[in-house]
């Protein structure tokens, strides 16, 4: 009878070498590059975070060949990127439902030792969420697993070799988060499309506070930025908004849901309180202005 703890560590080692082929090293930094997923054929999506430069991008490929690479387009707030090169991918296996204790695999590569994998399990599965960069990322996966350096835009395969998604550092202050495979098609395809993708944006800063009942809570308008969207609808300094077209909005959460991609150029009717009396506006979105370069 074979012991259990070598077969286990054969089907890892398979496992790293099935995902091998789809995982490269993309030099986009000084020094240690990050690594990235061969998306489809002429696509690599990696980790935003690790992309220092925008121009003279290369990326080792799985034979050892290094290629010149394009950025087609970032978005910070869900942490990826998309670089164009001439590269064939392999066929990935998507994972539609992962689970909490599932065991999974985070591959990268190195443009010196090649494929590295580290062992470990989904330790929380929760909903939607949204990064505290704004960005909407379909399913919260948390990895109980230690990246090497360099690894950050890796694959996370499950015990099946299918791909869970994105391993990133970028998303998390204490966690290695995967990037489902779901928001990575999603965001790929816009970025693919349009270099960028389009977040609304009201120029606002925002606190949640307690109010009196009726109201479940409400947003405290903290600051508003000269001409933008909030300014120009009337919005002022210590308005306190308490709904947004009908709904409560009682977490700073729960306006971002209104915010997301596709959402410039609609209205929002605010409801809100000024000096204890109720007010309503109605606030054209704004596009989120970009980052210089992105």
């Amino acid at each position: 009878m074979e012991n259990p703890l070598i077969a286990l560590s054969n089907e890892l080692a398979a496992l790293a070498e099935r995902a091998g082929p789809g995982v490269v090293a993309v030099h986009g930094r000084p020094r240690i590059p990050s690594s990235g997923i061969l998306w489809r054929s002429g696509v690599v999506v990696t980790a935003d975070h690790a992309l220092r430069r925008e121009e003279e991008l290369r990326v080792t490929l799985p034979d050892g060949s290094t290629v010149a690479a394009e950025l087609a387009g970032r978005d910070p707030s869900t942490d990826l990127a998309v670089l164009r090169l001439q590269a064939k991918a392999p066929e990935w296996g998507m994972q539609a439902t992962p689970a909490c204790g599932h065991l999974v695999l985070a591959v990268g590569r190195s443009a010196d030792t090649g494929i590295n994998a580290a062992m470990g399990v989904v330790s929380s599965v929760s909903g939607p969420w949204h990064t505290w960069r704004g960005g909407k990322v379909d399913q919260f996966l948390r990895l109980d697993v230690g990246l090497y350096p360099g690894s950050s835009g890796g694959a996370v395969v499950d015990a099946q070799g299918r791909l869970l998604g994105l391993a990133t550092s970028g998303l998390s202050r204490t966690s290695i988060i995967a990037v489902p495979s779901i928001t990575i098609a999603r965001v790929v395809d816009e970025l693919l499309d349009k270099g960028h993708v389009a977040r609304g944006y009201l120029g606002v800063g925002l606190q949640p506070i307690t109010l009196a009942e009726p109201h479940k809570g409400g947003l405290i308008v903290l600051s508003v930025e000269p001409d933008g969207p909030s300014a120009q609808a009337g919005l002022v300094l210590g308005d306190i908004v308490v709904a947004v077209d009908g709904k409560s909005i009682p977490r700073i959460e729960d306006l971002q849901e209104a915010l997301g991609a596709g959402s410039a150029s609609k209205r929002l009717k605010v409801a809100l309180l000024r000096g204890g009396q109720p007010l309503d506006l109605t606030i054209t979105i704004g596009e989120r202005p970009r980052r210089r370069g992105a």
